[in-house]
């Protein structure tokens, strides 16, 4: 079977025009879900390709913000079109991450995780701290525009919708090749042998730092998904450390096993947290603290390694 036709691109293509064939049914606060788990799915599909690597980071809502911000400005300054704010966004994070990266590449463990907090949480300080950045408050995104097309209303967030599939498609089948690809492979080499990688005439370094920067433009992707959808950015949605463990709690959730396990998780985290924000206010952060104790008990490889089993239990 082709690169192009394996399994796994056979089913995000197929889950996408399910998706797609959904928007006439599902109501709009359902939308809504779907919109956000695309949006943090797109991160957490980022911090897999890290955590493929054997690295974890506790401060990716330092790229998801700033690719929100970066389409806010494009929207604001130059053009108000969806493709060109997403463009905006990917520049943006993308930079950011390349130049930090040549820090970044360098360190492992806790310390790689915490220098990437604490550059979020300087990213937080500036944006709330900066009053033509919307200080506290933020900033509004109007409604986008699609190929000079303007939609309002329940329209506007429909061809979101639609676009947010197309793109989440795409990236999700891009990195799925990339992680079949040789630099893609060597995640393993990064976690388990450095020097023996290094022995084979690759550099440890620049296949992190490439590594960093991939997951940097997933994390702007869906900054800059999420800014539609709500129709403001700021810095505490955006920025601060906690919306970054949000991002490590779907990944633990999710599990490693499959590019389309991130946007299970993020559903299902989405799912979780509404139900529980609305039946319990006050508890709704233990109950999605619990959640996690829960999977980590009982499926501790995450959501995808109940497909593992299924399948295997269908082949026995």
């Amino acid at each position: 079977m082709s690169r192009l036709a394996d399994r796994t691109v056979i089913g995000l293509s197929i889950s996408a025009v399910v998706l797609m064939a959904l928007a006439a049914l599902i109501p709009n606060w359902m939308l809504f879900i779907f919109l956000q788990s695309f949006a943090r799915g797109a991160v957490a599909l980022g911090l897999l390709v890290l955590w493929r690597s054997g690295l974890i980071s506790f401060g990716h809502a330092l790229y998801f913000a700033a690719g929100a911000y970066g389409a806010v400005f494009m929207q604001r300054m130059i053009a108000n079109d969806a493709f060109a704010m997403v463009a905006a966004g990917l520049i943006a994070s993308g930079a950011l991450a390349f130049l930090l990266g040549f820090l970044l590449r360098q360190y492992r463990g806790i310390f790689f995780a915490l220098l990437n907090m604490a550059f979020s949480m300087v990213l937080w300080g500036l944006l709330a701290k900066t009053e033509a950045l919307g200080s506290t408050d933020g900033l509004s995104i109007v409604a986008p525009r699609f190929f000079g097309m303007v939609f309002a209303g329940d329209q506007s967030k429909l061809a979101i919708y639609f676009f947010a599939i197309v793109l989440t498609w795409m990236f999700s089948v891009a990195v799925h090749l990339y992680m079949k690809s040789t630099l893609g492979a060597m995640s393993t080499a990064v976690r388990e042998n450095e020097i023996r990688l290094e022995y084979l005439g690759y550099s440890a370094h620049r296949a992190v730092h490439v590594k960093y920067v991939i997951s940097a433009l997933l994390a702007g992707f869906g900054g800059v998904l999420m800014g539609m959808t709500v129709g403001i950015v700021d810095p505490d949605s955006m920025a601060y450390w906690t919306v970054s463990g949000e991002f490590v709690f779907i990944t633990i959730l999710s599990g490693t096993g499959n590019v389309a396990a991130t946007y299970i998780g993020a559903f299902v985290f989405e799912i979780i947290r509404s139900l529980a924000f609305q039946y319990s206010p006050k508890l709704w952060q233990l109950i999605m603290g619990g959640a996690l104790l829960l999977i980590i008990m009982f499926l501790p490889n995450g959501l995808w390694s109940v497909m593992a089993r299924l399948r295997k239990a269908r082949a026995s």
